[in-house]
């Protein structure tokens, strides 16, 4: 054969090649919260079968703050916040205007939530249509001539085509219109509040399209703010998620057939939020959850679709129960809807919850967290004696809370002309992000020695304007140094052996009526699930090393043939089938702070500990390939001693 006739089969298999990876299309189905410990052949023997089947990640790890709208922006660009400058799922962004899902004004004086299409919007309006300081993986696939969709949650499903060049279809909105007016032909009802996203002259809901995405109401104790963790009626989001899922199988996937497509839904994420972490609940919405799965599987297999499409099953973090010490708040029974007897085997929490706004400005601090009055009479903290941690109390007329309502916190909301070295603090759950105007050292270091002194605070990250500072470490060594950032985040502290309901870890949280949370830097938080199967990837392995959320991108970007251009993640060559998984070599480190001495350190219940001194020690991961070092977070725990 001459070298021409050689060089023109080379060229032709090269080019078929090339023509069958492209055909290869890419599922993504991100099970919002999902724990790598809740896969069991009870309640999820479809996503049981498939982590013996293709390659399971048993050292997975989200990004922290392990956020939903954090981890969001990691599968959307393969990078960190410090390196894209975004810091959901609240921050504050004073300065940005805009409206909401539901067509009202969004108030961005005080932090905003951005579980939202409309608030995501407006922000990247703010930020000059750069919300995201990285290109993404589905700009880069539509660039390459693939087509694009994401179904699913409010706010992560829409993060993932932030300037909307594919079809989108979340709880709130289908985009664009002509997809919107097809999807409605095709017999499907659409989200309601669609119609806040069109002109009425252009676009009306059917009289009888109803609510498609409406969730279930949370089913309460008799003092209606708490969560009923007993209750078995259902997960909230089940019907929401199942006709999310039927659009995506019946109509989107068949008729728009989109190459590389995620499918973001809320289970069992909002259940475990909402009812905790091993409640009935929660194992109902894994039940649903492994449901929707084996339709997908299903529906693949009768379009002919199996063979040729690669399936990532993943979770954008795990979760935790939210509790304080075992000692001070023991857990209890539910019983006709009151808290009970102690049951310290299978009872529920009654603790966890704290509002930093009101601890700090019992503290002498000027804090702002821009909510109103919070009732929580049960997760604030049951005491061991009955007692509650935070009385209820009652504003008869308006004065504190706007209106008449019993409340166990005031109002902390951000007024016009904030305070001079005044706090504004956006509650995230797990971690709380500390922003101050004024950026004054000393305020800095005053706030960071009041954070240390506080039994539920764990580790504390600090802006490296303000140099060192005692017991902590700069933003930068957990890719979170940016303009963006906030000049302190401060993770809960957690329990990764407290168990609840049969579920080891537990972390205290943002004031709220939750049950369950995440954003904290426990091992439990961090460890999240990563599943690969398909024509691209290896088959029946269990990968040992460390893998995480922001190599999703990197990964899917070569099986694709995309240039996703520079990111933080790594290919996780370990599972791509015909690559050379060798050479990877894993060491632990441990970084640790100096201590910061001279404390008076209390209890959540304002009891001393007779402790002085606050250090922590995050543990890692580096994991060599190439030469080139990636880091993995486990945990950052801290410690308090005499």
């Amino acid at each position: 054969m001459s070298l021409r006739t050689r060089l023109a089969a080379a060229l032709l298999l090269l080019a078929a090649t090339t023509e069958a990876s492209a055909a290869h299309r890419v599922i993504v189905f991100v099970w919002d919260g999902m724990r790598p410990d809740a896969i069991s052949e009870d309640d999820t023997p479809n996503l049981a079968a498939l982590v013996k089947q293709g390659t399971f990640f048993t050292d997975n790890h989200a990004t922290y703050p392990t956020f939903t709208m954090v981890n969001a922006s990691s599968f959307a660009t393969g990078s960190f916040p410090g390196t894209i400058g975004f810091f959901g799922n609240r921050f504050w962004a004073p300065g940005a205007s805009g409206f909401d899902a539901k067509g009202a004004p969004s108030d961005f004086a005080a932090p905003v939530y951005t579980e939202d299409y409309a608030v995501l919007r407006a922000l990247d309006d703010h930020y000059h249509h750069d919300l995201l300081q990285a290109p993404t993986l589905l700009e880069r696939a539509r660039k390459n001539g693939l087509k694009t969709a994401v179904v699913g949650k409010s706010g992560p499903a829409f993060l993932q085509d932030i300037h909307e060049g594919g079809t989108i279809l979340d709880e709130n909105v289908a985009l664009p219109l002509a997809f919107a007016q097809k999807l409605a032909k095709a017999g499907f009802a659409l989200p309601a509040n669609t119609v806040h996203a069109y002109d009425a002259g252009h676009f009306h809901l059917e009289p009888d399209n109803g609510t498609p995405t409406a969730q279930l109401p949370l089913v309460t104790l008799k003092d209606g703010s708490t969560a009923d963790a007993s209750d078995g009626a259902g997960a909230p989001p089940t019907a929401s998620n199942a006709y999310l899922m039927k659009a995506y199988l019946e109509y989107i996937l068949p008729v728009e057939k989109p190459d590389v497509s995620f499918v973001w839904l809320r289970n069992p994420d909002s259940t475990e939020h909402q009812y905790g972490v091993g409640s009935p609940n929660f194992h109902l919405a894994l039940r649903a959850q492994d449901e929707l799965l084996g339709q997908l599987q299903a529906k693949l297999k009768a379009l002919g679709m199996a063979a040729d499409t690669d399936l990532v099953i993943v979770s954008d973090h795990a979760h935790s129960n939210v509790a304080g010490p075992r000692d001070l708040f023991p857990l209890r029974q539910i019983a006709d809807g009151r808290v009970g007897r102690v049951d310290s085997e299978w009872g529920f929490s009654t603790s966890g919850a704290i509002r930093l706004a009101d601890e700090m400005t019992q503290a002498g601090f000027t804090a702002f967290d821009g909510f109103g009055c919070i009732y929580a009479p049960v997760m604030a903290g049951i005491l061991a004696n009955g007692k509650p941690l935070h009385p209820t109390r009652y504003d008869d007329d308006g004065r504190v809370c706007g209106k008449p309502a019993p409340y166990t916190t005031p109002a902390y909301k951000v007024p016009v002309d904030l305070p001079k070295d005044a706090f504004v603090i956006a509650p995230n759950g797990g971690s709380e992000y500390l922003y101050l105007p004024s950026h004054d050292k000393a305020a800095i270091v005053k706030a960071v020695r009041f954070l240390q002194s506080r039994e539920m605070i764990g580790a504390i990250f600090v802006d490296a304007r303000y140099g060192k500072v005692p017991g902590t470490l700069p933003l930068a060594t957990v890719h979170l140094a940016s303009k963006r950032a906030p000049d302190i985040i401060a993770s809960y502290d957690f329990d990764a052996d407290a168990v609840v309901q049969g579920f080891r870890g537990t972390v205290y949280t943002s004031m709220s009526n939750e049950r369950g949370m995440h954003g904290s830097f426990s091992p439990v938080d961090v460890h999240n699930t990563l599943l690969v199967t398909g024509p691209d990837f290896r088959k029946n392995l269990r990968s040992e090393l460390p893998s995480g959320n922001v190599d999703l991108a990197p990964t899917l970007a070569a099986v694709l043939g995309l240039d996703l251009g520079k990111a933080d993640g790594r290919v996780l060559r370990e599972a791509v089938a015909g690559r050379d998984g060798n050479g990877l070599a894993v060491k632990p480190v441990d970084v640790a702070t100096e201590a910061a001495t001279g404390l008076d350190v209390r209890r959540v219940d304002g009891t001393p500990m007779g402790r002085g001194t606050y250090r922590f020690t995050l543990k890692t991961k580096q994991l060599t390939d190439n030469g080139k070092v990636y880091t993995y977070f486990d945990q950052a725990k801290a410690e308090r001693t005499p």
